[in-house]
Parts: C-alpha cells; structure tokens; sequence
C-alpha cells in the first residue's frame, strides 16, 4: 500500500505549519530546511511555486499520493458544486480521516494503520482500505475486539476535538459521520483554488 514514509518534521518545516500533528522539533525550529537556514530567502515564489506548494500541502496532510490525489481532482470537477470545495469535502469522507477526526489515533497516519490492520467496522462490517468513501449516515466504530487496544483508548483520553458533522459515543466505541463537511467547518490551512487553478493549466 502507498504511503508516505520520509521525514515528517522536515516537511512540516517546509510549509511553515505543523501539518502531521503535534511535532516537538517542529517547535524548536519552525523555520525552512536547508543549510541556510531561517536566513531570509531570495526572491518572490511565482504563482506556480504557490500553487504547486499548496497541492503538496493538501496531499501531504491528507496522506494521499499523486496519482490518487489527481483522480479525488477528476471527481470532484465532475461532481455538482465548487471544484476545490468538493476536493476537500471528499479528502475530508475518506475513512482513515474521519477514524481521525473521532478521536481514534492522533494522527492520519495512525488512523490509516488502525483501518489497514482491520480494527476499524463501517456500518457493521470491517473495512481496511484506508481510501474509503464514506456517506453520511455511515456508522464507524471499533471492532469489538479491538477496543481494549491501548493505542486507541489512550487517544481517545487525550482527544478533545469537536466537529458538528460527526458523532461519537465513548462508551459504545461508535460514531456516526453525520453529513458531509461544509468548507468553513473543514478547519485546515488550505487555499483549494490554487489547487483548482494548477490542475487546470
């Protein structure tokens, strides 16, 4: 399965934003890598350098790769609605995602292996393809035999993250992804349209 596995630290450093989650050497130099570094840089981005930063950004925070990252584009330029809204909207419904958002693990990347390793049930069933597309309505919860797991509930104790369009029940271990996202509830740092305009070229 694809996935991304360089330095974290040194990407979060790049876009200037801890994009993977808490990082303590994100904090202490929170400047770009780079032998010089946090000495003022030359020169002035040209918009495609803008735009192809914050596609990079987009792909890196979601943990989605190019190829798949292009066909999420091809979807929601298809679909009804604004392109770049209904780009997150659909990064926003993959399962790894809304794992995380619930609470599950405290980064995507963990959500990702919680699916992948068969701890995760959407609407009864287990699902292990992190990529899923869920709709509104569906439940998402632990699987009953996962639920002591150490790694979840230690999340979950330290989570306290609120969002209108999903629900969870700590006690059942069960959530349920309530609709799909407006732009202004998604709370990342992201221009889409810079997304929209460099793959319209």
């Amino acid at each position: 399965m694809a996935r991304y596995t360089g330095p974290k630290t040194k990407i979060a450093r790049k876009f200037g934003e801890a994009i993977f989650g808490d990082d303590k050497n994100f904090e202490k130099r929170n400047y770009p890598p780079g032998q010089h570094g946090n000495a003022k840089r030359r020169g002035k981005k040209s918009e495609y350098a803008i735009q192809l930063m914050e596609k990079q950004k987009a792909k890196y925070t979601y943990g989605i790769l190019e190829k798949q990252f292009r066909n999420m584009f091809k979807k929601a330029t298809a679909a009804q609605g604004i392109t770049g809204q209904v780009l997150l909207q659909l990064c926003e419904s993959r399962l790894d995602n809304v794992a995380f958002r619930m609470g599950l693990s405290p980064s995507r990347s963990g959500a990702r292996q919680l699916v992948s390793h068969r701890h995760i049930t959407v609407n009864g069933e287990i699902v292990n393809i992190p990529s899923y597309q869920l709709k509104a309505g569906d439940v998402v919860a632990v699987r009953e035999k996962s639920k002591s797991l150490e790694a979840i509930q230690s999340s979950l104790a330290n989570s306290s993250n609120v969002y209108e369009w999903i629900t969870w029940n700590n006690d059942t271990k069960q959530g349920t992804y309530v609709s799909i996202p407006e732009r202004i509830q998604i709370p990342e740092n992201i221009n889409e349209q810079y997304i929209v305009e460099l793959y319209s070229k």
